[in-house]
């Protein structure tokens, strides 16, 4: 890992010979930032009283890297050879896994962090994409047809030491805002998690990123991006005061073969590798996959056999019921629908022990960039909050007790509450028409896709009129009336 501080003269210097292409009314496109257009700094986000923050966790790297305040600028370095192995790995199984050798240039306010053999990778379910061209074409310098879609990076895949590391960081996701012309969606999805205590969040911010293919002129720029905290075993570490133990199983929960709706003991379970898909993949375990298979399938058993008084007594001792139902109630307020209780998916879960009955089991939110009206079930305003879905036997499990539908619905009206500026129409427009104030000069990019800031939701949902950033029709105020009147 290098460390440099610099003014970069020579950049500003070929930006004033015109020897680099402005985007007209953008920002400076080259990983430099050397234009002559002083943009306001970003400030930092209010606080929310309650709200989980990387100070609670304490650890440098998280707040170095998750600083709300900053947009850093992240630039890809690879070579031909590898850029094309990458394209010849999706065309072999547009769902790979396989990392490629890249150099990482973090830029956080002129300091300039570059890890050197890095690993690179295409992520995403049905939204994993060809970040270059068409099935069988290899990379086509400076006159290259780019495209979106979602990378992991991870600094240590191929040399585990200290170097490879950005203050003890040493993953990231980053993520295209796909169908989200306001490119807000997620964003506000898991800041409101955290505004709301659920510590079980991940941290995300936003940052710009260019791909500089080997002897191409000019890096290219794709964008405003979202860099996000990953879910793996040193999430948990940082977590582990309020996991309880860093010594447990974490599973990804998304429908790959069969839904992942806690109902079927014997959908695809298996661990995490660099080919498959299962509905249940283990990503973290400090014991075995059989045991971990065990406890997954017992819990799942559970859920399924258990009478109503042995259930309730059980789960209680099993997780941490308030923090589940308050989750859940975050979940639904932001419209996410392809969940565990509507659609079977996109959730982890942790259980903090290996042993096979004495646990606590932690259900923790992924994936929300379908979210605040775009919807391809129901009307996700509209929708009864009681009645959300029809699977996730779990939920509509704990539904059934009075106490547990209490704090869910307590934490629903919480979130509406002008008063508590969480989720009312004033304060969400608010933080939403910041934020895109800090990025609306650096959307423009080289794909030519995601080019402007529109007020819509998804082209492909069924509901098709809500907007975030005016009250005509908004999201917010049809979703606060539908949760003020529920019983």
């Amino acid at each position: 890992m290098k460390k440099i501080f610099f003014t970069l003269i020579l950049a500003a210097a070929a930006l004033a010979c015109g020897e680099i292409d402005k985007y007209p009314g953008a920002d400076d496109y080259a990983p430099d930032n050397g234009n002559n257009e002083e943009q306001p700094a970003p400030t930092p986000e209010e606080t929310t009283p309650g709200a989980f923050t990387t100070a609670d966790i304490g650890h440098q790297g998280l707040s170095y890297i998750w600083d709300e305040s900053v947009i850093p600028e992240i630039t890809i370095n690879v070579s031909v050879d590898e850029w094309n192995k990458l394209l010849g790995y999706y065309d072999a199984n547009s769902n790979t896994k396989e990392y490629i050798y890249c150099d990482i240039t973090y830029n956080k306010n002129g300091e300039v962090t570059v890890v050197e053999d890095a690993g690179i990778r295409l992520r995403g379910n049905t939204s994993r994409r060809r970040p270059e061209g068409n099935w069988g074409e290899m990379h086509t310098a400076n006159n290259t047809d780019w495209r979106h879609c979602h990378f992991g990076v991870n600094l240590r895949k191929f040399k585990k030491d200290s170097d490879h590391e950005i203050n003890g960081i040493r993953k990231f996701n980053l993520k295209w805002f796909k169908d989200d012309a306001c490119y807000v969606r997620e964003v506000f999805c898991y800041d409101l998690f955290r505004r709301a205590g659920i510590w079980t969040a991940a941290f995300d911010v936003y940052c710009r990123l260019w791909i500089h293919v080997e002897g191409d002129s000019e890096p290219a720029y794709y964008g405003v991006y979202e860099m996000i905290e990953p879910y793996d075993n040193k999430y948990v570490e940082k977590r582990e005061k309020w996991f309880g133990s860093a010594d447990g199983n974490l599973w990804k929960c998304s429908w790959a073969q069969n839904p992942a709706d806690l109902s079927d003991e014997n959908a695809v379970m298996g661990e995490d590798n660099d080919r498959d898909d299962f509905t249940y993949e283990l990503k973290e375990t400090e014991g075995n996959f059989t045991d971990a298979k065990a406890q997954l399938q017992d819990f799942i058993k559970k859920i399924k056999g258990k009478g109503d008084e042995s259930f309730y007594k059980w789960i209680k001792e099993v997780c941490d019921v308030e923090l589940l139902m308050k989750t859940y109630a975050v979940n639904v307020a932001l419209g996410m629908w392809d969940d565990l209780w509507n659609n079977g998916n996109n959730y982890y879960l942790y259980f903090n022990s290996l042993d096979l009955y004495d646990y606590k089991v932690f259900l923790i939110p992924y994936d929300y960039d379908n979210t605040l009206g775009t919807s391809n079930a129901y009307d996700p305003a509209k929708q009864d909050p009681y009645n959300w879905g029809d699977r996730g036997l779990l939920i509509e499990r704990m539904m059934k007790f009075e106490e547990f539908r209490n704090i869910y619905r307590d934490e629903l009206k919480r979130l509406v509450d002008p008063a508590n500026g969480l989720m009312d129409y004033s304060s969400a427009t608010k933080r939403i028409l910041d934020w895109q104030s800090k990025i609306r000069n650096y959307i423009s990019n080289d794909t030519g896709e995601d080019m402007y800031i529109e007020d819509r939701p998804a082209s492909w949902g069924h509901i098709g009129d809500y907007h975030l950033m005016s009250s005509d029709n908004n999201y917010f105020i049809v979703k606060a009336e539908t949760i003020n009147n529920m019983k």
